[in-house]
C-alpha cells in the first residue's frame, strides 16, 4: 500500500544525500601593502564615531596572511530561495558589510545608522543603477536588483570614503570570508562545478577559480591570491 507519508520523508532523505558543503580559506602570498588611514573628520559626526583610527578595508588580513572579505560562489549552480532581506548599514560612516552577494529579486535593506547625511550611489551596469540622499531622519530603505551581475561598487558621494561591493546571482550558493579567511557554502547539489573567488584590489580579471566535485559530505576549495611582480622595465 502507498505510504504517503513514509514516501515524502525518503524523498527528503534522498535530497540531502544529493548535496554537499564545500568549505575553504582564502590566503595572501607576498608583502601586504600598508592600509592606508581613513581622514573622516571633514564630518564630525564620522570623525567622533571612532576612538582609534579607521584603516581602509581593500585587503584585510590576519598574522597568517589569511584574507577577510573575499566573495566566493559556485559557478552554474541552481536553486536556493532567499529566506529574507539582505542589510547593507550606514555606521560609523563606513558600509557593513564591506562585501556582499545578494540574489536577484530579493531586497537590499539600506540602514542608516548615523546622525548625518548619507549618499547611496550604486555603480551597477547590469542593473539600473540608483543615486539617492539619506538624511539623518530616513533611517531604512529597500531596493532590490532584478538581473545576474558581477561585483559592483555602492559609494557614497558625502563621503568619498565609504564604499562597499555587491555580487548579483541567480542562486544562493555564495558566501564571503570571515576574518580567518574561512568561508562554508551548504547545500550544493552534487556535481561537477567551478568555484570562484573574488578579491577587491584583483577584481574580476584576477579571480581564482578551481573545480570541484560536490557529492554528500564536505568538499575543500582553497585559494591564494598573489602578490603582482612587478614588471620589467
Amino acid at each position: 500500500m502507498f505510504n504517503f507519508k513514509n514516501s515524502v520523508v525518503l524523498i527528503l532523505v534522498m535530497s540531502l544525500a544529493l548535496s554537499g558543503t564545500i568549505t575553504g580559506t582564502v590566503t595572501f602570498e607576498g608583502k601586504a601593502p600598508k592600509r592606508k588611514k581613513l581622514k573622516m573628520n571633514a564630518d564630525p559626526v564620522c570623525g567622533s564615531a571612532h576612538k582609534t583610527p579607521v584603516l581602509d578595508e581593500k585587503l584585510i588580513l590576519n598574522e597568517k596572511n589569511q584574507i577577510k572579505n573575499v566573495l566566493v560562489w559556485v559557478e552554474g549552480a541552481k536553486g536556493s530561495s532567499p529566506k529574507s532581506a539582505a542589510v547593507l548599514d550606514q555606521n560609523g560612516c563606513i558600509y557593513s558589510p564591506h562585501v556582499l552577494g545578494i540574489q536577484k529579486g530579493q531586497d537590499l535593506l539600506i540602514k542608516n545608522s548615523d546622525a548625518t547625511l548619507h549618499n547611496i550611489h550604486s555603480m551597477s551596469k547590469t542593473n539600473s543603477s540608483f543615486n539617492f540622499a539619506m538624511p539623518k531622519v530616513v533611517k531604512e530603505k529597500t531596493v532590490s536588483f532584478n538581473k545576474v551581475e558581477e561585483p559592483f561598487a555602492i559609494k557614497c558621494d558625502v563621503h568619498p570614503w565609504m564604499k562597499s561591493y555587491v555580487s548579483v546571482f541567480d542562486h544562493g550558493f555564495f558566501a564571503v570570508t570571515d576574518e580567518n579567511g574561512d568561508y562554508t557554502i551548504e547545500g550544493v547539489p552534487a556535481g561537477e562545478y567551478e568555484v570562484v573567488a573574488w578579491q577587491e584590489r584583483f577584481k574580476m580579471k584576477g579571480t581564482l577559480t578551481q573545480k570541484v566535485s560536490v557529492k554528500d559530505g564536505s568538499t575543500t576549495a582553497d585559494f591564494t591570491f598573489k602578490k603582482p611582480s612587478k614588471k620589467k622595465k
